[in-house]
């Protein structure tokens, strides 16, 4: 049995992270997932011995947290700071991968889950949005919003840059995501004072 190697194991977790945000969950298999992150299938199952689904959770949850760094990063510098921090990481993405990958959070939430069930990976994508938002409501707070004021701008910010990397992807064009910048600084000053 192979060694535990958290390097290997993170190495797989980003690029299944990639593939998800590039193909969605149900059309990426894990022998593709593997494949990608340039890893034996042996070792992919290894490290996760519940296949697929685990493997997508983590991808999941790798997303979050890189992009809660960011933020809490930039957050300390305010609201608008993180605004422009977090549009900016979605543009590199998008940019970069010339528009052929979005957001493997968004991704995954928006597959339809089996009759009755939430499937770990769904149930991540939303801890992963509420982390997100709790992040910006609490910088919106600290900066003079009012506290309901502070949760609905920060759920308008992460769902309109979410839906609107989206439309970057099929529009082939950043232009939404400038148009939507302009309207989310504006709602923040205006409701920071600043």
């Amino acid at each position: 049995m192979p060694k535990t190697n958290p390097q290997a194991r993170e190495r797989i977790v980003a690029g299944a992270a990639d593939m998800i945000s590039r193909r969605g969950l149900s059309a990426t298999s894990i022998r593709e997932m593997a494949k990608h992150a340039q890893a034996p299938l042996g070792s992919t199952y290894h490290y996760f011995p519940d296949g697929k689904q685990q493997l997508a959770t983590e991808a999941v949850r790798y997303t979050g947290e890189w992009v809660a760094r960011s933020l809490r990063k930039e957050l300390e510098k305010g609201p608008a700071a993180g605004l422009r921090a977090f549009l900016a990481l979605w543009r590199k993405i998008v940019v970069d991968t010339d528009f052929r990958a979005g957001c493997p959070v968004l991704a995954v939430a928006i597959e339809e889950p089996p009759t009755g069930e939430i499937p770990p990976a769904l149930a991540a994508a939303a801890e992963v949005f509420d982390q997100w938002e709790s992040l910006l409501a609490g910088s919106l707070r600290a900066h003079g919003a009012e506290p309901d004021q502070a949760a609905q701008i920060a759920t308008l910010i992460v769902s309109s840059v979410e839906g609107t990397v989206a439309m970057c992807r099929a529009k082939r064009t950043i232009e939404p995501l400038d148009r939507v910048a302009a309207q989310l600084q504006g709602l923040i000053g205006h409701a920071t004072g600043t």
